[in-house]
C-alpha cells in the first residue's frame, strides 16, 4: 500500500474519499466502545476511528500505544457537528479505518511526545530522536528547512555558484581555538576543522568566481552558551568589484526573501544604517536592540567638577560617568537595587549609582553630595519624569557601555518595555578596525587580519609601521571596512571588504607584530594568491542558526538544530567525546592518556 496524504494536510474537501496514511499513534481514547486514535507525522494530526462493527479491527487497535507506528486505510468523513476541532488545521474531518497494520510497536517513551512535555533539556537531549518527534521542534527544523532552501534559491538568482570548500584545512593563529585533527599519513602533523570558509572564498574570488556562497559547517573549539556551537552553520558568500553597500543590498535582499518565508510577513525594510561609535554611545553595545528606548546618557560634564568623587576622580583620570533612566522605576525595592548593584560588579564595574526622582525630590545615598543645581542638570541630561529612577556608571569607556548595554536590556525585561511582534533590522559599520592587548602590548585585529581599513586610513597605517609597535594611540582611531547585520538586538552576521593586495595585507601582519617568517608560514598561500591579480572583493556571513532561533523565538539555538550539543560540548545521545582504542592512538602517532577502550 502506497501512502495517499500527510496526516496533517486533509481538509474538508477530502471527505468521501479513501486515503493511506503512516505515522505514530500520539494519543487514544475509548468513547462508548467507539475507539479513536489521534495519528501523528511530521504535518500535523489527524483523528482515526475504529467501529466496533469490525470485530476483528477493533481488537486489534486495541493493541496501539502510544507512539506505535502503523499504517492504515479508510475513507475521511466530515466530523459529527459538536465535534469538530478548531484548534487543529484537520479538526473538521477524520478517517474512519477500514484496515490497519502495526509497523512496529514502542516502549513507552521517557517523557511525553508533545508541546506540554517538562521534561528537563538534558533527558530531551540524550534521546533527540523522540525529542525531534514533539511539534515544537518539527516546526523549528521545517521552518529552518524553508529559510535555507529561499536563501539558496535567492542566491542562485543573484548570480551566486554554490562551491564547497575544505572540512580538513590549516591550522592558523588567529581567532578562536580550532578544533585538530591528527593525520595518520603525516606523523605529527595535524589538520584544523574550519573556523569559516574565509580564506578559501578569499581564493575562490582570485579564481574568478565572482559570486560564491555555501552553507557551511564550521566549528570552533570555545566556551559555550546559548548562542553558541562547537560546531554550528552560516550562510557564506563573497563577491568581486564590490564596495560595503553592494554587499549590503545583496544580503538584505536575500534576508527579505528568507524573512517572508519563514514567517508570512513583509520583511520590516530597508535597515537604518548607524556607526559602531554611535551604537555604543546610544545603547552601550555594538548590537543594539532599537524596539524600545532606554538609551544611554552622559553625565561627564553635570558631575565633573562635582563633590561626589566617585564620578569627580573617574573623569580627571579619562573615564566616563553615564546612565540610563527607567521608567517607573522609583517603585524598585532597596533590594532589588542592592541585586542590581551586586550584578554590575561580576561584569567589572566598582558600583552602581542610582537616583530616584519622586514627587518629594530626589532620593537616594549620594544626593547629599550634589548641589542643587547640579542635581537639577543631572535631571535634565537624566530626561526623568516623575517615578524614574536613574542609574550611573563611573569608570572606562569599555567597562561603562559593557554594564549599561547589559544593564539596558534587563531593565527593558524586567518593565516589559520591549514590544512583542516587532521586527527591527539594523546595519552597523564602521568599526574599530584594531584592538589594543595590554598584556601582551600589541594591537589585534578586531574583526580579523584580512579585512581592510578605510581607504582614508592607509596613509595612517604606512606611518604607524614605522612607529613604535607598542604606541597604544596611532591605531585607535583607524575604522574598518566592516558591517553587521542586527536583528532585535542580536548580531545575525557580518562581514567586511577584505584586503585585496599582498603589499596591504604585509603592511597589516606588520602593525599586528606578526613575523614575516609566520606570515609566510601561516598564510602563505593567500599572499601568494593576492600577488596574481586580485579583484577588490568582500563577504559577508549569515549565521543561519541565530537567524532561524530569532525568527522561531527560541532563545537558544539548541532548540533549532537536529542534534545540537550541551553547554560542555557533549552529545548526550551518541555518548560523544569519547574515548578511542589504543591501536587507534598508535597509528596516529599519538600517546595513548591513562583511560582508553581496549
Amino acid at each position: 500500500m502506497e501512502r495517499t496524504a500527510y496526516c496533517g494536510d486533509l481538509r474538508k474537501e477530502h471527505a468521501g474519499k479513501e486515503q493511506t496514511l503512516c505515522g505514530w499513534i500520539h494519543s487514544r481514547r475509548d468513547h462508548g466502545g467507539v475507539l479513536f486514535c489521534d495519528l501523528r507525522d511530521r504535518t500535523g494530526l489527524i483523528q482515526i476511528v475504529f467501529h466496533p462493527r469490525r470485530q476483528d479491527l477493533f481488537h486489534k487497535a486495541q493493541e496501539l500505544g502510544g507512539e506505535y507506528v502503523v499504517q492504515i486505510t479508510g475513507h475521511a468523513a466530515l466530523r459529527p457537528e459538536g465535534t469538530r476541532n478548531p484548534q487543529i488545521a484537520t479538526g473538521d474531518v477524520e478517517v474512519e479505518v477500514e484496515s490497519l497494520h502495526i509497523l512496529n510497536a514502542s516502549q513507552p517513551p521517557p517523557f511525553e511526545i508533545s508541546e506540554y512535555s517538562e521534561a528537563g533539556e538534558e533527558v530531551r537531549l540524550r534521546y533527540r530522536y523522540l525529542d525531534l518527534r514533539r511539534a515544537p521542534l518539527q516546526k523549528n527544523i521545517l521552518r529552518r528547512h524553508r529559510v535555507t532552501q529561499t536563501i539558496r534559491a535567492a542566491l542562485s538568482r543573484e548570480g551566486f555558484i554554490e562551491i564547497e570548500t575544505p572540512i580538513l584545512t590549516k591550522s592558523t593563529p588567529e581567532g578562536a581555538r580550532d578544533f585538530l585533527v591528527p593525520s595518520r599519513l603525516s606523523p605529527g602533523h595535524f589538520y584544523a576543522l574550519p573556523q569559516s570558509p574565509q580564506l578559501f572564498k578569499q581564493l575562490l574570488m582570485v579564481s574568478g568566481y565572482d559570486r560564491y556562497f555555501q552553507v557551511a559547517r564550521c566549528f570552533r573549539d570555545e566556551d559555550l552558551r546559548a548562542d553558541r556551537q562547537p560546531e554550528f552553520t552560516q550562510v557564506d558568500l563573497e563577491m568581486s568589484f564590490v564596495d560595503e553597500e553592494q554587499v549590503e543590498e545583496v544580503v538584505e535582499r536575500v534576508v527579505a526573501e528568507a524573512f517572508q518565508a519563514a514567517l508570512g510577513n513583509a520583511y520590516p525594510g530597508p535597515a537604518p544604517h548607524m556607526s559602531y561609535d554611535e551604537a555604543m554611545r546610544r545603547f552601550g553595545t555594538d548590537a543594539p536592540d532599537t524596539r524600545y528606548g532606554l538609551e544611554l546618557m552622559d553625565f561627564s560634564d553635570a558631575v565633573g567638577s562635582s563633590g561626589f568623587q566617585v564620578f569627580s576622580k573617574a573623569v580627571a583620570q579619562g573615564g566616563t560617568v553615564r546612565g540610563l533612566s527607567v521608567p517607573q522605576g522609583a517603585a524598585f525595592s532597596r533590594k532589588e537595587i542592592d541585586d542590581l548593584t551586586q550584578w554590575s560588579n561580576t561584569l567589572g564595574a566598582r558600583g552602581l549609582a542610582w537616583i530616584k526622582w519622586t514627587s518629594q525630590g530626589a532620593e537616594s545615598p549620594i544626593v547629599k553630595f550634589f548641589q542643587s543645581g547640579e542635581l537639577a542638570s543631572i535631571r535634565r541630561a537624566a530626561q526623568a519624569g516623575e517615578g524614574d529612577i536613574t542609574f550611573f556608571v563611573a569608570d572606562l569607556p569599555a567597562v561603562v557601555f559593557k554594564v549599561l548595554g547589559l544593564l539596558r536590556r534587563r531593565m527593558a525585561e524586567r518593565q516589559k518595555l520591549i514590544p512583542a511582534g516587532q521586527w527591527k533590522f539594523l546595519w552597523v559599520e564602521k568599526f574599530p578596525a584594531f584592538e589594543w592587548d595590554e598584556e601582551a602590548r600589541r594591537w589585534n585585529a578586531v574583526h580579523h587580519p584580512f579585512t581592510s581599513p578605510e581607504d582614508s586610513d592607509w596613509a595612517l597605517l604606512r606611518q604607524a609601521a614605522g612607529a613604535d609597535a607598542a604606541d597604544r594611540t596611532s591605531l585607535q582611531t583607524v575604522r574598518a571596512r566592516a558591517y553587521d547585520l542586527v536583528l532585535n538586538g542580536v548580531e545575525i552576521g557580518g562581514g567586511s571588504i577584505r584586503i585585496h593586495r599582498a603589499a596591504d595585507q604585509d603592511l597589516i601582519f606588520k602593525l599586528l607584530r606578526i613575523a614575516p617568517e609566520t606570515a609566510r608560514l601561516q598564510f602563505g598561500f593567500l599572499l601568494d594568491a593576492l600577488a596574481y591579480g586580485a579583484p577588490p572583493h568582500g563577504g559577508f556571513a549569515l549565521g543561519l542558526d541565530r537567524f532561524i532561533a530569532l525568527l522561531c523565538g527560541e532563545s537558544s539555538i539548541r532548540d533549532v538544530i537536529a542534534f545540537p550539543k550541551t553547554q560542555k560540548g557533549l552529545d548526550l545521545m551518541a555518548g560523544a567525546p569519547s574515548p578511542v582504542s589504543e591501536l587507534q592512538l598508535r597509528e596516529l602517532g599519538i600517546r595513548p592518556p591513562s583511560a582508553v577502550l581496549p
